[in-house]
């Protein structure tokens, strides 16, 4: 009998094997299946993957992809430098198969962070002169080694006066970084000044972008925002005299540290920072031998990455433990609370405040009655006030609310009534933001444009040859007073004048992000210090943009722009020049300098305020408003080492596995046995947070000082300012140092009193002083555990 199975058996066998081969080739490539761009972060650098990172790797990916030639495939960034890890292109399953892997610190998903977006050095009072590049302006700082500033942002305008070389000396040899050549930048466009420039390929994380090839815009260290520019130009920016704004703020443009040099790493397009890109820049920053990093930009309030999934938390730590101060923006998602970011320890956070200069354009109204008003325009309307004026509800349409029209939204206003006025406006909401309404008012005929906006009041809004301006309720309450005593209610807006040595200020913005941080327990104060974040005039683009540009004006070179992205610059030269004259000290060393120095008091000589008129608290300005020269002499530094970080790691929650992985430095560190988040209050920090006592019970930290004074052998004595309901003592209340003793630590106890109220915050401070030098350490005690 013939048996007919075998052919059968035979076609059974080789599908078999043909569909096993196209599985183990599909789970290979994952046909089908959404990839994005996953950063994976593999800890510390070690003598074993430097140098051969990208090899490492890949085998790492090859244990999840089974094909070696898939993983190579993958690949958007090697990190091996300063830190170990890579951007690939992965699954959602092959990324969780990834995180299982013992080796494997954290795996996350690319993010996309946002940019953070003169006279300012006059009103804090810094003797740039002084304290310029060592070489040129002051001998006895001669000694003294150039600094480097990297600035991780949009790029740079190479050409901008403000980076002009002439005068400097050789590039430091220890830089070993590169100007990269690039569309419309060729390696000549680095100088003594701009040593260095570095672009990263944007990589979109649509399932289809993997074989992409980035656009010529992409592919350069150029700014075409502007953003990069001003924020470098404010750190390290050189004089530039007659610097203005079409003719406002006119003046000497100049950042911060002169003489430092500027290292740019464009991490970031017009649409936003990759988290893969930011980690390459620190990557070759660390490498590069950058003393300072500057970033102007992180993640939305909303998000709060984990410390182990946040590219800008995990770059600074690698970049501290080399000894490269990091400071970072604090975020423009204020007035709200608990909305500070990059709230690492190891980061010096920074707010934004204003300054003592204030962009006039009031408005007169019939019977020559003014109003005092703050915009960026310059009027062509009559300075006489001749022309119609009505309130936005007054021109709203069919189809419009009253609510609507009063905020001038565009789909709620009739044209034919706002056609040839001047339109007041509430703005009390963020629907449609002032350009859009400016558009649509224009569009409609309308003149001119009054907003009544009480948080935006002091963030002069430029319009242009649009005349615009903004005034608060309680200024918006003459005119509707006026409006409505009147037919015929006309008036005018004047174009913009400076108005120097305002008051009061400084004053906390309105956007600026606020503490407490919700990472940390309320057990580590942040944001740290302030600075001038709110119509800051530095360096710009050349652009052929002319929606802003007066008639028969050319686009500026020195822009106005207010955000925590101007505020972080200042402080980044500051550290610079804290660096540049004592090149030993640690980051936290400097840190600690800028912020036991800070000021709290306006130049009216009382509190600071925010915006809204409240006293400002610690969670506002963190210690308070930055002062250079202060900071350049703080007596007393509280420093932390990586060990200590570590141990905030282990307090956080960390286990000591995934600790070890992080860093290189392991010999004998464990966690404490006790690890918890309340101990995260031990850490040596120049400020003091904690969580409310109990009722009969006390809680004390322990702080741990350096004397870096003149003087070896000088006496502290303390004093305390503290608020109703909690007791606060200090043990010892004097240190004793001598040339021997140089470091001493001392106790701070806090207890509650029986007026203590339970569920407000309570702030205060203690203050150590030899006489010379005052040392100034803000606590405050959280009502919430």
């Amino acid at each position: 009998m013939k048996d007919d199975s075998h052919p059968i058996i035979c076609c059974l066998v080789f599908f078999f094997f043909f569909f096993r081969f196209l599985g183990e080739t599909t789970r290979a490539d994952n046909i089908g299946e959404k990839k994005s761009v996953y950063i994976v972060y593999t800890g510390a650098a070690t003598s074993s993957t430097m140098g051969s990172s990208r090899e490492t790797h890949i085998q790492l990916l090859a244990s999840v992809l089974q094909r070696r030639e898939h993983a190579e495939k993958r690949f958007v960034h090697a990190y091996s430098r300063g830190f170990s890890g890579c951007a690939v292109w992965l699954t959602k399953a092959e990324a969780h198969l990834l995180s299982k892997r013992h080796d494997v610190v954290s795996v996350f998903v690319d993010p996309i962070y946002q940019l953070h977006t003169t006279r300012s050095w006059d009103f804090l009072q810094y003797d740039l002169e002084t304290f310029s590049n060592p070489r040129l302006d002051s001998a006895s700082l001669s000694d003294q080694p150039d600094t480097i500033i990297g600035i991780l942002d949009t790029g740079i305008w190479p050409e901008s006066d403000s980076f002009n070389d002439k005068g400097m000396g050789p590039i430091p040899s220890r830089w070993k970084g590169v100007c990269m050549e690039g569309h419309d930048f060729q390696a000549s466009k680095c100088n003594r000044k701009l040593i260095g420039a570095r672009y990263y390929n944007a990589s979109d994380n649509d399932d289809d972008s993997e074989s992409k090839k980035p656009n010529d815009e992409d592919q350069t260290a150029r700014d075409i925002v502007g953003h990069g520019t001003h924020t470098a130009s404010t750190a390290a920016g050189i004089s530039v005299p007659g610097a203005s704004y079409y003719g406002l703020a006119e003046g000497t443009a100049k950042g911060g540290s002169p003489g430092s040099r500027i290292a740019v790493y464009r991490v970031c397009m017009s649409s936003g920072c990759r988290g893969s890109a930011i980690l390459a820049a620190f990557d070759d920053a660390i490498s590069d031998g950058v003393d300072v990093l500057s970033l102007s930009l992180g993640a939305a309030a909303y998000s709060k990455p984990d410390f182990s999934t946040d590219p800008i938390a995990i770059g600074s730590f690698h970049a501290v433990e080399k000894g490269i101060t990091v400071i970072c923006s604090a975020g423009n998602d204020g007035p709200t609370s608990s909305t500070v970011v990059n709230a690492a320890p190891w980061i010096l956070t920074v707010a934004a405040t204003t300054i003592d200069r204030d962009f006039e354009s009031d408005i007169v109204l019939g019977g020559n009655i003014v109003v005092k008003g703050e915009g960026i325009n310059f009027s062509n309307l009559k300075s006489s006030p001749t022309h119609q004026l009505i309130h936005g509800k007054s021109a709203k349409s069919s189809v419009g609310s009253n609510d609507d029209a009063s905020k001038c939204f565009p789909s709620a206003l009739n044209g034919d009534k706002i056609n040839g006025k001047i339109v007041l406006c509430d703005h009390s909401d963020d629907s449609y933001s002032k350009k859009e309404i400016r558009n649509a008012v224009k569009e409609l005929g309308g003149i001119g444009l009054i907003f009544i906006d009480n948080l935006e009041r002091s963030v002069a809004s430029p319009s242009g040859d649009f005349p615009m301006t903004v005034v608060s309720s309680k200024e918006a309450a003459d005119i509707l007073s006026y409006i409505n005593s009147t037919k015929t209610p006309t008036a005018t807006i004047l174009p913009t004048v400076t108005v120097n040595k305002f008051k009061p200020a400084p004053v906390v913005a309105y956007f600026s992000s606020r503490g407490p941080s919700s990472q940390t327990e309320n057990n580590l104060l942040k944001p740290d210090v302030a600075a001038p974040g709110v119509n800051i005039l530095a360096a710009w683009i050349q652009t052929n943009k002319t929606e802003e540009v007066p008639a028969g004006k050319k686009p500026t070179l020195y822009n106005l722009i207010s955000g925590t992205s101007m505020s972080c610059p200042h402080v980044s030269g500051i550290a610079a020049t804290i660096k540049s004259m004592n090149p030993s000290w640690s980051p936290s060393a400097i840190k600690s300098a800028i912020m036991t120095t800070a000021t709290q008091t306006n130049n009216e000589k009382l509190p600071m305020m925010t915006d809204s008129g409240s006293k400002a608290t610690p969670y506002d300005y963190g210690a308070g408003e930055v002062s250079p020269t202060g900071a350049l002499q703080p007596g007393l530094v509280y420093e932390a080492t990586t060990n200590d970080y570590l141990q905030f790691l282990c307090n956080y929650g960390y286990s000591l596995s995934t600790i070890k992985l992080i860093t290189a430095v392991q010999s004998g560190f464990r966690c404490s046995d006790n690890s918890s988040t309340d101990l995260i209050s031990e850490l040596n920090y120049p400020t003091i947070a904690i969580s409310q006592p109990t009722s009969k019970g006390s809680k004390s930290v322990t702080r741990t000082v350096r004397n870096v004074g003149a003087d070896d052998e000088t006496t502290y004595t303390v004093s305390v300012i503290s608020t109703d309901g909690v007791n606060v003592q200090v043990k010892p209340e004097k240190l004793e140092f001598t040339k021997a003793m140089t470091t001493l630590s001392y106790q701070v106890v806090f207890s509650t009193t029986a007026s203590s109220p339970t569920n407000n915050d309570l702030f205060g401070s203690l203050t150590w002083s030899n006489g010379k030098y005052g040392v100034r350490t803000p606590f405050v005690v959280s009502a919430t555990s």
